[in-house]
């Protein structure tokens, strides 16, 4: 019997793209002041000194982070080092309108690599809310003008925006399988970001350290840029995935296909063609895998 989606849920899985969306608008705004994963190190270095006071044990000794640190290794490749390192990347170097229409490949992405590495069957009515996402986008973007689908170049930079579609996926899909990480940690929400931020914020250094080394670049420090990492250390980073990870729990087994898209609430603020653009659409399938139901949590990238 499928768990209705209950308001505190959507909620739940609201919050995050609308901060992401702020998240997506604040880095290209900060673009010339910053580089992009600098300000991604920066930005979880602040979030990592606000969450200290909650989560300071999971930095013990004994703590289960160390034992299971290739588990959190991961997770925080996936989420801190990689999702928004390569969005503001791709802030730099590509254009809002083709960094949306590639995360708009999220739901295929989200089938795929469920199919491949989590043993998730496929079924025609998750193929066609994955077609009807993309298309819902791709409407509200041209303004229904094929003309103006057509007028879109790729360029490299859209290259970012698919890996981190991608990383999202894959990082999605490992938060329905709570039984991998020690039950203390993953049973605090702040000690299991705490986990993925640590090891995270090591990944993150290396990127940075090699976008220092490998460019000529430099940090302009000014009280708006405080003020915009002070934002997406708080909202995107610390809520965003808060709410997100709590979210994905309690829709486990719910049968959801989640598409909430976050890239036409960054569209709305970057160009007047997201103004049309009213809500966040939901739509469920089944999501039979072995036993049980699992969750396509699947969302734009923003």
């Amino acid at each position: 019997m499928q768990t209705r989606l209950t308001p505190a849920t959507a909620l739940l899985l609201t919050i995050p793209p609308l901060m992401w969306a702020g998240n997506a608008v604040v880095g290209r705004m900060v673009g010339p002041l910053v580089p992009p994963m600098t300000l991604n190190l920066l930005r979880w270095l602040l979030a990592f000194v606000l969450l200290l006071p909650l989560a300071a044990g999971v930095l013990r000794p004994g703590s289960g982070l160390w034992s299971h640190w290739r588990r959190f290794a991961v997770l925080g490749l996936l989420s801190v080092g990689c999702y928004n390192a390569l969005q503001y990347l791709a802030l730099h170097t590509s254009t809002p309108i083709n960094v949306t229409l590639v995360a708009a490949s999220m739901p295929m992405w989200m089938l795929l690599i469920g199919r491949l590495f989590f043993g998730a069957s496929i079924s025609r009515r998750q193929l066609l809310g994955a077609g009807l996402s993309i298309s819902g986008v791709l409407l509200v973007l041209s303004r229904g003008q094929l003309a103006d689908l057509l007028g879109v170049h790729l360029v490299p930079g859209d290259l970012y925006v698919l890996l981190a579609a991608m990383a999202w996926a894959w990082y999605s899909w490992m938060l329905t399988q709570p039984g991998k990480e020690p039950v203390d940690i993953r049973g605090d929400w702040a000690a299991f970001l705490m986990a993925q931020i640590v090891l995270g914020l090591a990944w993150s250094a290396l990127f940075a350290a090699g976008e220092w080394a490998l460019t000529d670049v430099h940090i302009a420090w000014s009280w708006p840029l405080a003020a915009a990492l002070l934002f997406v250390a708080l909202g995107p980073a610390l809520l965003a995935y808060r709410c997100w990870g709590a979210g994905v729990q309690r829709a486990v087994g719910s049968g959801l296909f989640l598409q909430p898209h976050a890239a036409v609430c960054r569209r709305a603020v970057l160009g007047p063609a997201g103004r049309i653009a009213a809500g966040l659409p939901w739509r469920r399938v089944r999501a039979d895998r072995g036993r049980h139901r699992g969750i396509f949590p699947t969302l734009s990238i923003c």
